[in-house]
């Protein structure tokens, strides 16, 4: 398809459908990807070898995906903007370039994250609250290393979300991550109770939904409509990526911040919950 024909309709379409073309996928987007931490916790609660230490090594896992979406976003909400303006400026080579920049970077970024996690996990986790006992610390270890495993397919699902939509394809952006938590939701209960394979089975289940949503990403990336993407050109550009990253900056903050507030969340509960007459 024409690269100029492809996205023609942002030109002439009416303001009102664009935001509802656009903007209801995007919120049910957003909606399903919580989906991922509520699902597991739903099960783990009524897991009975599982329980409410299961869910206290949820909690203490989960800020440290945020910080893999905070990332996942600064690139892929900032590719995108950027791929919107050149495409409104007819840059359609620095649309591509963008794009490419884009996914070697949040490549690189996920891989660098997941040495991290592995190698400072206990450290990371003390951080964030997981020894208030030594049972959730052994369950929040068990659940931290599957979801690290899943780390660089999550960032890549997360970022090219935002870059599809930018193509002219919110409702695949959409579809793309509806199916990773559909799937999420089916092997739940399966490796939950079916395989009882405890924390490691609720992190299994939420890694191979964030891989189907990154496949469907690549496969999409193959297909684009308004961007013809090519393998000599995916190297880092200095100067491209000074004006995509501050574009996604305040994705990037407005996570972070959540980061720290339920890291501060997490340490008050394990120092002062425990003073409790009844929970302690």
């Amino acid at each position: 398809m024409n690269e100029q024909k492809a996205n023609s309709f942002l030109e002439t379409e009416r303001f009102g459908a664009l935001m509802r073309r656009y903007a209801v996928p995007c919120i049910i987007s957003l909606l399903v990807a919580a989906l991922y931490n509520i699902v597991d916790r739903i099960f783990i609660a009524n897991a009975s070898y599982l329980g409410s230490y299961g869910n206290a090594a949820n909690t203490v896992v989960f800020p440290l995906t945020v910080v893999a979406l905070a990332l996942a976003g600064m690139i892929g909400d900032g590719c995108c903007a950027f791929v919107s303006i050149c495409l409104g400026g007819g840059k359609n080579e620095d649309a591509h370039l963008s794009i490419n920049n884009s996914i070697v970077l949040c490549v690189l970024f996920s891989l660098i994250l997941t040495v991290l996690y592995f190698v400072f996990q206990e450290q990371i986790l003390t951080m964030f609250g997981g020894r208030v006992n030594e049972k959730t610390f052994a369950q929040s270890k068990e659940y931290f290393m599957w979801i690290t495993v899943g780390i660089p397919f999550y960032m890549f699902g997360q970022t090219m979300n935002p870059i599809i939509r930018s193509d002219g394809s919110p409702k695949f952006a959409m579809i793309s991550t509806l199916a990773g938590a559909v799937v999420n939701i089916i092997l739940d209960p399966v490796f939950i109770f079916g395989f009882h394979w405890g924390m490691m089975g609720a992190a299994m289940a939420t890694v191979l939904g964030q891989a189907l949503t990154a496949v469907l990403a690549v496969w999409y990336l193959c297909h684009m409509k308004a961007i013809h993407l090519e393998l000599h050109s995916f190297r880092i550009s200095g100067h491209l990526l000074g004006k995509i990253l501050p574009l996604g900056i305040c994705s990037f903050l407005s996570q972070i911040s959540l980061v720290a507030a339920m890291a501060a969340i997490n340490n008050m509960i394990r120092q002062y919950g425990a003073l409790d007459p009844i929970f302690g």
